[in-house]
């Protein structure tokens, strides 16, 4: 029997998500982020990470959440994609945890279209919301953020 994946679960307002945690390398506090011109309108700009000069995602963006400024206590989602490594902005990483697979409902069980939605657990205390990365970026955006990348270290 496989092992349902562990979860790093975060959050935005009130509302719980999740990645897997075989997609996470860590999580940091949030700091200054350098705006990135041509980027898509998802990517707020980019950090430096021990030398990696690494995109930031707006998750508000991307699910029509109300904006806010990075705020002192914010932390960074450090995540990787099979074709790259992205910063996810957070209001707070709150645990890991581990769920039975049973818990996991597929988003095409929903509704179809759930766009970025792998599935949702259903916890004692709430619902989580997983999200699929790999989705994340249109094809069009990750050609634009690469672009804009590629000129930033011209």
């Amino acid at each position: 029997m496989n092992q349902a994946p562990l979860l790093v679960i975060f959050r935005l307002d009130t509302q719980r998500y999740g990645l897997e945690l075989s997609g996470v390398e860590r999580v940091i506090r949030a700091v200054e982020v350098t705006p990135l011109p041509s980027a898509p309108f998802i990517v707020l700009g980019v950090i430096d990470l021990g030398g990696r000069i690494l995109p930031v995602l707006n998750l508000r963006r991307r699910l029509r959440l109300p904006e806010r400024e990075i705020l002192p206590g914010d932390q960074f989602v450090v995540a990787h994609t099979t074709s790259r490594t992205v910063v996810l902005v957070v209001d707070e990483a709150l645990e890991v945890i581990d769920h039975e697979h049973g818990d996991l409902i597929e988003s095409h069980e929903i509704t179809p279209g759930l766009e970025y939605v792998q599935g949702i657990v259903q916890l004692k205390d709430g619902l989580v919301f997983i999200h699929d990365l790999e989705s994340f970026l249109s094809s069009d955006e990750g050609r634009r953020l690469d672009s804009a990348l590629l000129r930033s270290q011209a």
